[in-house]
């Protein structure tokens, strides 16, 4: 019933109040209007012969966490193709630069019953595999209608999300009625789906951790270390907001101690760049954009990588990381990237968003997480003084996360039986 209401409010809305809000992203440069045709289910693109895979995931972290089950999938299928969608524009070009042979990005529609029956109709995929975190009632329900099998991968239910979805549990277990299987995160994550309404969940690992290793391009390298001219570094990856100031300040008493130390600065949101430099030159610190094209002098102190799909690059260079939106009550970034990159991987105390993980790669001895700046300042330079340590943790750390990868081929033996 639930459903059948939102489908019907969606349809009398669309033109009064969402078409607007619509309008104001197209304006915003949130939307490729190259590609608008996508977003209310009219593809430009023919349907590829025989069997089709379905992917989607809403941001870039999401559609990223694809890759390694995508590969699986179009090695262990040869006559498969795989289609992967997503809604932002920044996620598609990250998509278009790491998608393999035989898969293909398109935009999720909208979420009218409209777009999404006609999208699911000219598509029909064989089976689709849902890594989002939102549950779309009108995509849902056409999917539903298709007889089309719909696995939630990766599923992750928040304290707070589990509360606000029990007072609502008649909608809840609508929409969960709508999933075929749903694989939990952990085994509290699979535990809350049970009890919101899924009737059939598992727990098979969180296949974040199985992701590929991020690409690096050689020849940058190559110009960067070049343009650093072996200066000692470290980088903080994925920041956020207030985070890289922090880091500056960091920084500023480090170089006391590390002559010619240079930090390297890789905002969560690229788009912040200037923003950036201009609240690191109110310290008196000198720095270099990235996006700019800038060029590191030996007074730069900080070098902003405002660019997107280069986070290899620098977890390539870098030995030593730390990993933002842990500094912040945001939750805490993904640091099995940095991990798995063989990197001495540093947190801040909120990493809420990874406690699972996190209570392992403790127990492996595998992360080292700090209470504020002035124990990150401390840890850094010890890192930089003690090569023993440093190497130490950095093997720890790489061992952690490849012993956590073995999560993809359970996630396979399960999905292939649906394609």
């Amino acid at each position: 019933m639930f459903i059948k209401i939102y489908n019907a409010l969606i349809m009398i809305l669309y033109p009064l109040v969402i078409k607007r809000y619509i309008n104001k992203r197209k304006e915003n440069g949130k939307e490729d209007l190259k590609r608008f045709n996508e977003r209310i289910g009219r593809p430009q693109m023919p349907r590829p012969e025989g069997k089709l895979v379905w992917l989607h995931g809403a941001s870039v972290g999401e559609s990223i966490s694809m890759l390694p089950l995508i590969q699986k999938i179009l090695d262990n299928a040869p006559d498969v193709h795989v289609m992967v969608t997503t809604g932002t524009v920044t996620s598609a070009d990250v998509m278009s630069k790491r998608l393999p042979e035989r898969a293909f990005h398109q935009f999720i529609p909208l979420d009218n019953p409209i777009f999404t029956t006609r999208f699911v109709k000219y598509w029909h995929p064989n089976v689709a595999l849902w890594f989002e975190s939102e549950f779309w009632p009108a995509m849902l329900s056409s999917i539903k209608r298709k007889n089309i099998p719909l696995i939630l991968i990766n599923g992750r239910i928040s304290n707070k999300s589990f509360k606000r979805w029990q007072q609502f549990d008649f909608i809840s277990k609508e929409l969960l009625s709508c999933f075929t299987l749903c694989l939990g995160q952990s085994e509290e994550d699979a535990y809350r789906l049970h009890v919101l309404g899924a009737a059939n969940t598992l727990c098979l690992g969180n296949l974040k951790y199985a992701g590929l290793p991020l690409p690096i391009d050689t020849d940058k390298k190559k110009q960067f270390l070049k343009m650093a001219q072996n200066r000692p570094l470290w980088l903080a990856s994925s920041t956020h907001d207030d985070e890289e100031v922090r880091i500056a300040k960091v920084h500023k008493r480090l170089k006391e101690k590390i002559p010619g130390l240079l930090t390297i600065i890789a905002p969560r949101h690229p788009q912040r760049g200037a923003e950036i430099k201009e609240a690191i030159a109110k310290l008196g610190l000198h720095s270099v954009l990235r996006s700019q094209e800038e060029k590191l002098s030996p007074e730069s102190d900080i070098y902003i990588a405002d660019t997107i799909g280069e986070m290899g690059l620098w977890y390539d260079i870098a030995q030593i990381v730390f990993v933002g939106g842990s500094f912040i009550p945001h939750g805490g970034q993904n640091f099995i990237e940095p991990s798995r990159m063989r990197d001495a991987v540093i947190v801040g105390p909120h990493m809420h968003n990874f406690t699972d993980a996190m209570n392992r790669a403790k127990k492996a001895d595998a992360i080292i997480q700090v209470g504020d700046t002035l124990e990150l300042e401390e840890t850094v330079f010890q890192l930089m003084e003690n090569k023993e340590l440093l190497e130490a943790k950095r093997s720890l750390a790489y061992n952690w996360a490849n012993s956590e990868a073995k999560v993809l081929d359970g996630i396979m033996d399960k999905v292939k039986g649906y394609i």
